[in-house]
């Protein structure tokens, strides 16, 4: 008799992804200026810490919110005991209209149909166990995070059929791939109930064109199925063109009294934008109330403290910061993608042009040995094991092309992002001088096989007939 579940014991986590395997070399050997120079620098790591100083300068400014007061008062011993799981209403109020403040206010959200959950993984897997039955699909357009063959199928049984998306149109979803995905769900035998998004995309540091949150939303209209918009990245864009929520799309058809009206859910988070992914704060948003209580009862599962709840809601409510915030982080990133790609561009190595996020979607595939997955793994291990940078390979984001890898960029300081620049520009030299040895040795030892055979012949020639 088994004394753990299958569930215990089952190898479906996904923790042998090259994109985890690339984070345990790193806790190995991880890079430290001081202690460990020639370590692994962390550039598998989409964290924001470009504007800690400003975050914690407001707490500085605000010693009740940041001791747990109230006028003086502490109110430790409220925030302590038992809360409702439904969440403080001045949090959830905060939330809800900081998140239309980084949609320009160009769509509201009702803080009645927000549900707190504790992080965006738990949002996500929440909203599986409430849209689909083990065993049925959701489409993901490629590439797409790693981490969502743990978080949207692990527990809950659910199935990813990929869209297959190509760099031919900066991996933009199209009718036609969304069509050979349904069909191979059909050929899977999966009944699909819905397609998940991330927008902005992780990894590809791209917005969602309007265009293709139409054909989406026409597409979960014609099957009758849901569109989970993941947004946890929506106040990191720091370029054009701009950042368009599937709410705001939605909000336009004018279609409240429509069936996809109640079909689209919104993911976010605070993680990404405000930079405090150890804070575990997550959010659901659905127009469909059944969905939302639903949510609502699984949240008990994972809560977000209220204490953490009263001092963001403070933060939050703030708008002259947040307003401050949103800006001058986005500058801040704007400058941190433009330092990475133009050195990865003096190393000869290009990237997708992107307009959000805290990484690039590095092209690399002039550096492999062939055009196959193999040689794209080869070239990873390369890059963890010799040139001590932990990236992940596209593979590992289901992307249908080989030679394509996430670097994030926003995790570490400038310092230690030149250092890493500097590093693979290095490799990619060494590489070159290598090939070019290579090709001249072949050259040579094709001249020295013409030399003999030039050779042979003419000996061949003089030699009388009956020698022959």
């Amino acid at each position: 008799m088994k004394l753990l579940s299958r569930k215990a014991t089952c190898n479906t986590h996904g923790q042998d992804s090259s994109y985890f395997l690339g984070w345990q070399e790193y806790e190995k050997n991880p890079y430290d200026e001081i202690k460990n120079p020639t370590g692994i620098i962390q550039m598998g790591l989409a964290e924001n810490q470009l504007s800690f100083d400003l975050l914690e300068s407001w707490l500085g400014n605000n010693q009740d919110a940041a001791g747990f007061k109230k006028d003086g008062q502490s109110i430790f011993r409220e925030l302590a005991l038992f809360q409702d799981y439904h969440g403080l209403p001045a949090f959830k109020k905060a939330m809800v209209e900081f998140m239309a403040e980084i949609r320009g206010n160009k769509v509201t959200f009702d803080q009645n149909k927000i549900v707190l959950t504790a992080g965006a993984t738990s949002a996500n897997e929440t909203l599986m166990f409430c849209l689909a039955e083990p065993g049925e699909a959701f489409l993901l357009p490629t590439p797409y995070y790693p981490g969502f063959d743990r978080d949207l199928k692990w527990r809950t049984g659910v199935e990813i059929v990929p869209i297959q998306c190509t760099s031919s149109n900066g991996f933009q979803i199209t009718a036609p791939a969304l069509e050979e995905a349904f069909q191979e769900a059909q050929k899977r035998n999966l009944r699909v109930k819905g397609v998940l998004v991330t927008n902005p995309s992780n990894p590809l540091g791209t917005t969602i064109t309007r265009s293709e949150l139409n054909l989406l939303l026409s597409l979960i209209t014609e099957k009758g199925i849901h569109l989970i918009s993941d947004e946890i990245y929506s106040g990191t864009v720091f370029n054009s063109p701009g950042f368009v929520s599937v709410m705001e799309v939605l909000k336009d058809m004018k279609c409240e009294s429509s069936q996809v009206w109640n079909s689209v859910h919104v993911v976010y988070s605070l993680s990404k934008d405000l930079g405090l992914p150890g804070f575990r704060v997550g959010a659901i948003y659905s127009n469909d109330d059944m969905v939302v209580s639903a949510a609502t009862k699984m949240s008990s599962f994972g809560l977000v403290s209220s204490q953490t709840q009263y001092l963001l809601a403070a933060l939050l409510s703030d708008k002259k910061f947040t307003r401050n915030y949103i800006s001058e982080n986005q500058k801040r990133l704007k400058q941190r993608q433009k330092l990475l790609v133009k050195g990865l561009e003096k190393a000869g190595i290009s990237c997708l042009k992107s307009n959000a996020g805290l990484f690039c979607w590095v092209n690399m595939k002039h550096l492999l040995s062939s055009k196959t997955f193999d040689a794209e793994m080869e070239l990873w291990k390369k890059i963890v094991h010799q040139v001590k940078l932990n990236i992940s390979p596209g593979s590992s984001c289901h992307c249908t092309e080989p030679g394509w890898f996430r670097v994030c960029f926003a995790n570490m300081s400038e310092e230690t992002l030149h250092l890493a620049i500097q590093r693979l520009k290095s490799f990619v030299e060494s590489m070159n001088i290598n090939n070019q040895i290579h090709h001249q040795l072949l050259k040579n030892s094709r001249r020295l096989s013409l030399t003999k055979w030039v050779l042979r012949l003419s000996f061949d020639h003089d030699r009388e007939p009956e020698e022959r």
